[in-house]
Order: C-alpha cells, then sequence, then structure tokens
C-alpha cells in the first residue's frame, strides 16, 4: 500500500501524519501478532488460526479497497496485516510440524515467498494503479491469500481427528516464560535489529543519492538493486545456518557488509553506489538466519510457536521505530552523519543478540534448567 498514499490521501481525505501511520502500522501490527499468535496457537490449534489468519488477510485487503473514510482504511488494513503477522508466526511451527526433517529446504520456499510478496507488490502497484486506479491495484493482492484459504480448509478438516492427539501426546512446550531465556532475547535483538536497519534503508537511501545530487529514478533503480540481493541472499542463508552448528561466523560477515555499505553511503555515496547498495543487500541475510534458527534452536513446535512469537513480537516492535528515528536525526542534524551512527549502534545490538542466538542449544532445555 505504500507506494500509494499519496494518491489515497487526496482521493480519501489524510494528511502527511496518517501517511506516518500507515508506514508504521506493519511492523507494529506484526508485532502485535508476535504477542497474541503463540496464545492463541496453543488455544485453538495452528491449523485452525492459520485459517482464521489467511481469512481475515482476504477480507482485510478486499474490503479495504473500497472504501472512503480514513477510520475504515485504518481499522480494514489492520485487519489484513493481523492476519500476515500471524501468518509469519505461525509459519515456522507449522514448517517444524510438518517437514521436520527439511527445515533448511522448506525455510528457504517460506522466506522466498515472503520476500517476493513483499517486493512484487511494490513494484507493480503504481503502474497497476496508473492503468486501472489504485482500488484495483490495492484489491487485486487479496486473490493470493483467496487461492491458499481451500488448501487451509482441507488441512483444517484433515486434522481434525489428531487434535486431542496433539494436545495429548505433544509436549506443550517450555514450562517457564519465554522471556526468561537469554535465547529467546538474542533471537529477538538479532531479527529486530536487523528489521530495523532494512526498513530505514528502505525509506531514506533514495532521499540520501537525491541529497547528493543523483536523479529520483536512480534513487529509486538502487532500492531495486537492494531488495534484488536481499532476495538472492535469501536463497542460501537458511542451508548455511542448518549446516553450521554455530553460524556466528557468518553473521559476522553479513555485518561487515552493512558497515562497509554504510561507510560508502555517508563518504562517497555517488562513486561505486552499486557496491554500497549491494553490500547494504547482503547485510540483511541476518533476517532469514533469525528465521531459520527458531526452528533450529527449538525441540518441537509448541517451542518453536513461542520463540516465534517472542522472537517476530518484540523484534518487529523494535524494528517500528527505526524509519521514523533516522529521519528525525537527520532533521534535527541537517546531516546524514548521526543517523548512520544510529544504525551503527543498531548493527552492534544485532551482533551482541547474535552471538547469543547462534549457541548451539534448544530453548527447552534452556528453560528447563532454570
Amino acid at each position: 500500500m505504500a507506494p500509494l498514499l499519496s494518491r489515497m490521501s487526496t482521493e480519501i481525505g489524510f494528511g502527511d501524519a496518517m501517511i506516518g501511520v500507515f508506514g508504521m502500522m506493519p511492523t507494529a501490527m506484526f508485532g502485535i501478532a508476535g504477542i497474541v499468535a503463540p496464545t492463541l496457537g496453543r488455544r485453538f490449534g495452528l491449523e485452525r488460526l492459520t485459517l482464521v489468519a489467511v481469512a481475515a488477510t482476504v477480507i482485510g485487503i478486499a474490503a479495504r479497497s473500497a472504501v472512503s473514510s480514513t477510520s475504515a482504511l485504518l481499522i480494514l488494513s489492520g485487519v489484513a496485516l493481523a492476519g500476515m503477522g500471524i501468518g509469519n508466526i505461525v509459519i515456522p511451527p507449522l514448517v517444524k510440524r510438518y517437514f521436520g526433517d527439511r527445515v533448511a529446504m522448506m525455510s528457504t520456499v517460506y522466506i522466498t515467498c515472503v520476500q517476493l510478496g513483499t517486493a512484487v507488490p511494490a513494484a507493480i502497484a503504481v503502474p497497476l494503479a496508473d492503468a486501472h486506479g489504485w482500488r484495483i491495484s490495492l484489491a487485486i493482492w487479496a486473490l493470493v491469500p483467496l487461492a491458499a484459504l481451500l488448501p487451509w480448509v482441507w488441512v483444517v478438516r484433515a486434522r481434525r481427528g489428531h487434535d486431542v492427539a496433539d494436545h495429548t501426546g505433544e509436549p506443550t512446550g517450555p514450562s517457564l516464560p519465554v522471556w526468561r531465556a537469554p535465547l529467546a532475547w538474542g533471537m529477538s535483538l538479532m531479527f529486530g535489529m536487523t528489521s530495523l536497519v532494512t526498513y530505514s534503508m528502505f525509506a531514506w537511501v533514495p532521499r540520501i543519492l537525491t541529497d547528493a545530487g543523483a536523479s529520483e529514478s536512480f534513487g529509486g533503480a538502487m532500492v531495486a538493486v537492494f531488495s534484488a540481493v536481499g532476495f538472492a541472499a535469501t536463497l542460501f542463508a537458511p542451508t548455511v545456518t542448518a549446516r553450521f552448528a554455530n553460524p556466528f561466523g557468518w553473521v559476522l560477515i553479513f555485518v561487515a557488509c552493512l558497515l562497509a555499505g554504510f561507510a560508502g553511503l555517508l563518504w562517497a555515496p555517488l562513486h561505486g553506489t552499486v557496491l554500497w547498495v549491494a553490500l547494504l543487500g547482503l547485510g540483511p541475510t541476518t533476517f532469514p538466519m533469525a528465521l531459520t534458527l527458531i526452528n533450529l534452536r527449538t525441540r518441537t513446535p509448541s517451542g518453536s510457536a513461542s520463540l516465534s512469537g517472542f522472537t517476530q513480537g518484540v523484534g518487529y516492535l523494535l524494528a517500528c521505530a527505526g524509519p521514523l528515528f533516522f529521519g528525525l536525526l537527520h532533521t534535527w542534524t541537517h546531516g546524514w552523519t548521526v543517523p548512520f551512527a544510529f544504525l551503527v549502534g543498531a548493527v552492534l545490538v544485532l551482533v551482541s543478540g547474535a552471538y547469543v542466538a547462534c549457541k548451539p542449544r534448544y530453548l527447552e532445555d534452556s528453560l528447563a534448567s532454570k
């Protein structure tokens, strides 16, 4: 929806402040979903919760394209994003349940789909809106979760006879709150700081380059490079993460890419720009690494659900203010040095979290020993 907000604001009638609210909604709703989804999953089952989440996404996306008031758009966007956020949380434990022997492969598949689901709509939203109007450009994406709805109805019906067995035969997961485990906090910081840096760069790379004298089209092209490199990294990150007992060395490599990219954009934004942006695109490979570690650091689907909810809930809430703070620091200082120093601080927090998250151990064992 982000590329269409300007023309939507003209027709519906909301200002820049509300555009900022809509911009922060995805990470905020994903964070809230991370907090509530594990409890809902234990209460209703992962499959039923997934079905409801898919249905909410369909309804929210389709209905918001037909409204003419800001409040209705806000509420229905919240419904759609809540469905997507819950989907983010339940996929790792579902992979654990159904593909426990193929975690790396299936993690690659679903993380790739997540990346495509972010990049493709953003890339073609404006051309679609130019051709058919913003309402069609927004509504057409309801077809994607709609296509997933029927298979999930079948899965829920097929699982009905197994619900009791699942609740009695499968361990209920950690007996202590997940927040008591250092592993959970390490995962949250690794995931959250990666997301903070990623969203900040998505939002501000074009402005950094245009301030240096580049054209708007060049800034947009560099965002495309950033996305493309990140997508390519997604294809190998889960396999690399699963192959090493402690993949922290890879984290340091990707962190070095981030720091080099920051330095390049700060000190030589129009010299070697493609290289700096490509390095920045490699840096957030710690995002799919963190999602893969959710299953590699848990023994059971319920443990995976708990860790997934905590990691993504806390992580997204930490990340949602990143682009805002980056922009405020630029406004206050009239330069880019302090904003990039803020991102360097976030990267240092990322490293400390990843150091804890990458240690080879299981969440359930850590909590049982307390």
